[in-house]
């Protein structure tokens, strides 16, 4: 059972030499990226990609006396997973503490990587969060990691062409149908947006807000798992999505390529349906047009009077199964995005949206203006109310291969070759037959 779940996983290993940074169970100050303020506290290691970090970690380092971080960035995303497949594989190497996007952490939990921060504290800590970021990082009564940042989803728009155009930014889904439409009708050059197959949680998202809980799981009973991908609201998500497809009313470029990057900002996509890290992404991007004026919407709803927050990402602090000082990597988790300077850093620094409600709900970060944006308080208008009601969500222990199940199925769509309700229930199929043959019991 062990060996199907290590492959459930989603994490291709590689080998042993690829392991970079700190060893399992503490740190050497050679091999740390960041200066140890205190030699004689005890040092806990991390592997972590986030932005400006370094300067996270020296505020930590400066105001800990009896802890210290030692940080290495070990790759981002899937090249830090990958390494730490290895490690959990060999039993050694990992670090003390990792960040993990909470898609991921019933991936590793399942493989007894992950410690379950209840017995460190973790509910001291839990009024400080949302109640969708704690669920994100909760299996029944376990706690697998302390959130940092999230994705509460808003539409980041071009108000210069859809002035251009006569052209209301949408508010609801039909309304965004009637845009796109009336882009085209009208000839502009480029489309209202991009559906991208490989989008992933953008997708899932998507599904979610029209009602869909495509997975039910909890860690305390491993070897079970509910599958329902194939519900009405992802079907009627779905077939909305592939009319716009097959009308030509949106793009299907992949995502996060470097065409698409250039799309987003040089005018072929007016409107960007985006999370809160959005933003920042936009503004990282080279070639943008410089004429160009955009502004944050929330996200249009399926039913305006009863409306639905959605989120895409969020990363997390985990403590690994290999850390040697589990309290002092739970302190390190808990406290290293716990004060205000360190989330100035985060948000002013990094473009990261705080979970930690104390900067969250602060007037510092309400009132903000983006120059980008027009100097719009885009937290105030949209992101700060998608937070709020966003409830949370149930990730598959192997969401990896189910998002790639997933991506098939779209693409089979674009291109013609199955209708919408069929690509689902394909998925559901095989999803059913993946877990299954993985050693699970279907619910």
């Amino acid at each position: 059972m062990k060996s199907k779940f290590l492959a459930a996983g989603g994490v291709v290993a590689v080998a042993a030499a690829a392991l970079t940074g700190c060893s399992a169970g503490g740190a050497d100050e050679a091999s740390c990226t960041n200066k140890i303020v205190n030699a004689d506290a005890t040092q806990v290691s991390v592997w972590a990609w986030y932005p400006a970090f370094e300067e996270v970690v020296d505020q930590f380092n400066s105001t800990h006396d009896d802890v210290q971080i030692c940080w290495t960035n070990a790759g981002q995303g899937n090249d830090e997973y990958t390494k730490f497949s290895t490690a959990i594989e060999a039993g050694s190497g990992a670090p003390d503490v990792i960040m993990l996007e909470s898609e991921v952490l019933s991936s590793f939990s399942i493989r007894d990587a992950l410690v379950d921060l209840t017995e460190y504290g973790a509910n001291d800590v839990k009024g400080d969060y949302t109640d969708g970021a704690w669920k994100d990082v909760s299996s029944g009564s376990a706690v697998y990691a302390i959130p940092v940042d999230g994705g509460p989803m808003g539409m980041l728009y071009r108000k210069d062409i859809l002035d251009q155009y006569g052209i209301a930014a949408p508010t609801t889904w039909d309304e965004f149908k009637a845009a796109a439409q009336a882009l085209k009708d009208a000839g502009a050059p480029g489309v209202l947006a991009d559906f991208p197959t490989n989008g992933r949680a953008y997708n899932q998202a998507l599904f979610a807000q029209a009602g869909s809980v495509p997975f039910v799981y909890d860690s305390a009973k491993p070897t079970e798992i509910g599958i329902d991908v194939n519900d009405e609201g992802s079907k009627k998500v779905l077939a909305y999505w592939d009319e716009l497809v097959q009308s030509g009313l949106v793009a299907t470029d992949d995502a996060f390529t470097a065409d698409y990057n250039t799309k987003l900002v040089d005018g072929s996509y007016a409107i960007y349906v985006a999370a809160a890290w959005g933003p920042g992404y936009l503004q990282g991007l080279s070639d943008a047009d410089s004429d160009a004026e955009w502004r944050a919407a929330p996200v249009p709803q399926w039913d305006p009077a009863n409306p639905v927050q959605i989120n895409w990402g969020g990363s997390t602090f985990a403590v690994t199964s290999q850390a040697k000082d589990k309290e002092a990597a739970a302190t390190v988790a808990k406290e290293v995005f716990g004060t205000e300077e360190a989330w100035k850093i985060g948000i002013e620094k990094a473009a990261l949206f705080p979970l930690w409600k104390p900067i969250l709900e602060s007037e510092y970060f309400r009132d903000l203006e983006y120059p980008f944006f027009g100097g719009q308080q885009i937290n105030k208008d949209v992101f700060l109310e998608a937070a709020a009601g966003y409830q949370g969500f149930t990730f598959s222990p192997f969401q990896n291969y189910a998002y790639d199940q997933l991506t098939e199925e779209l693409y089979a769509m674009v291109q013609g070759e199955k209708s919408s309700d069929q690509a689902l229930d394909d998925l559901q199929g095989s999803l059913e037959q993946y877990a299954t043959e993985q050693g699970f019991t279907l619910k």
